[in-house]
């Protein structure tokens, strides 16, 4: 429920309000008891959509969303290149390694 801000045009009282969207705007002051209560227009609160579906990118403009998905897609490529080298890496390492452990095994000699 919204926060209404009033002001009474006969002697000035101002307040705030806690009330429903349905209800209807208060008329009486509580100060001077007059009906000369006015609801100001305020600047409220900012609207926070929550749950899923909704996000602060959603509402960016063509351009900026363009450049972004070009942009983004010289970094994928950049990025499944280096995987690919690192994996690449890694198992030419391991066959190595194991080739060399096998050699120095066949060197030695089993104690009976």
């Amino acid at each position: 429920m919204p926060t209404y801000e009033y002001a009474c045009e006969n002697c000035g009282h101002e307040f705030e309000q806690f009330q429903s969207i349905t209800a209807r705007a208060l008329r009486k002051c509580p100060r001077c008891g007059k009906l000369k209560l006015r609801r100001l227009l305020g600047t409220g609160a900012g609207i926070i959509f929550k749950g899923s579906g909704f996000y602060e990118t959603d509402y960016r403009s063509k351009s900026y969303t363009e450049a972004q998905k070009k942009e983004s897609g010289a970094d994928t490529t950049n990025k499944s290149d280096k995987k690919a080298d690192s994996k690449e890496n890694k198992t030419t390492e391991t066959k190595t390694s194991d080739a060399g452990a096998k050699k120095a095994d066949k060197g030695k000699k089993k104690p009976a």
